[in-house]
């Protein structure tokens, strides 16, 4: 049997959700890029399918000796796959794309902020996710900056059109959280089919709406955008997801419209302003609060079963009857244990607080 490896609380869930916010961040500015030449509504699908197609392409590429390194999908699995796939694939853009039609392009920016703080306030007041002063500073912090980075002077509108846009965050707050519950599966397999059905649905839209397929280099463009955008960057998020829990996860997500503005900056000449400046200044603070957080205390272990990848660690005592790979996956129980060490919520550690 493998030592223990022990290394900072902060590795690997930080720079998974970090690299996750900054690749979605990526997207905005390049599909700006892309709009000129392709309907907005079929822009969405070919995102997403270019997503689904090139996870599955990797997954086949990879074979099946990569793949037993992690837990498969379950019967079991299904109804919060379905659910995140509905929530986060169809009916959240579904109701952005009618939400922009009835209300500005500044309100509707605003009111996307929202996804963040929904997700976090169901963690925390439905599945009762630990949220300590520090987290919620922090991530109010960085909200306040997301907020600021997208207000043009027009405030919010309260109408039919800013209703549809926060439900829209509201569906993707609950996405992130069903995700959450099968984040022990394959990463690739549950980003995967998000971006298939995804995609396949936004395209229909796209139909409906009366557009067409742009030219060729346009599409491979497109799909190149969204599976490092959207495809990479959620597999991403679910192993933060496995590591820091889902309101960390989320909050360390909601970095993502300030490095969207950084890079247009870089790539599309828009002006260094005193609004950007501040943002990123209550963005930074908001991070430092997390990254400075050391949630540690005494606490129990009960016995737990069930399948995940994982490496001989603190957490994972248990003898092997021949040589093995790490990380692997396998069926195995924890004993009953109580020791004391900085942590996260992640997949171990969804204990309560008094």
């Amino acid at each position: 049997m493998s030592e223990a490896h022990s290394h900072s609380h902060l590795w690997p869930g930080v720079p998974l959700a970090l690299g996750s916010a900054a690749l979605f961040g990526a997207t905005p500015p390049l599909s700006k890029l892309l709009l000129v030449s392709v309907d907005p509504f079929m822009l969405a699908g070919l995102l997403y399918l270019g997503a689904g197609l090139g996870l599955t392409l990797y997954r086949l590429l990879r074979g099946a000796a990569a793949a037993a390194g992690e837990a498969q999908l379950t019967t079991r699995d299904l109804p919060w796959l379905a659910l995140a796939i509905g929530m986060g694939g169809v009916v959240g853009p579904v109701l952005l794309m009618f939400g922009l039609t009835l209300n500005t392009a500044s309100s509707s920016a605003l009111l996307l902020n929202l996804e963040g703080l929904a997700t976090m306030a169901i963690a925390w007041l439905v599945y009762r996710e630990n949220v300590d002063r520090r987290l919620l500073f922090g991530a109010f912090a960085i909200l306040a900056g997301a907020l600021l980075l997208s207000w043009q002077g027009e405030g919010v509108a309260f109408n039919l059109g800013a209703l549809l846009v926060a439900g829209a965050c509201l569906a993707w707050g609950l996405d992130n959280n069903f995700t959450r519950r099968i984040s022990a599966t394959d990463p690739v397999v549950i980003a995967m089919l998000k971006g298939l059905v995804a995609g396949v649905a936004n395209i229909g839209l796209g139909f409906a709406a009366g557009a067409s397929f742009p030219a060729m280099p346009t599409i491979a463009a497109t799909a190149a955008v969204g599976f490092f955008g959207i495809g990479v960057s959620l597999v991403m998020f679910i192993l933060a997801l496995r590591h820091l829990g889902t309101a960390r996860t989320g909050a360390y997500y909601s970095l993502a419209p300030f490095i969207g503005a950084l890079l247009a900056i870089l790539m599309l000449g828009e002006p260094v302003t005193l609004k950007l400046a501040i943002a990123g200044f209550l963005m930074g603070i908001g991070l430092w609060l997390h990254l400075s957080e050391r949630h540690e205390h005494e606490h129990d272990h009960e016995a737990l079963e069930h399948e995940h990848s994982h490496v001989h660690d603190d957490h994972h005592q248990h003898d092997h009857d021949g040589p093995v790979n790490e990380p692997h996956s396998h069926w195995h129980r924890h004993a009953p244990m109580r020791h004391r060490h900085p942590h996260y919520p992640d997949l171990h550690h969804r204990h309560g607080h008094g």
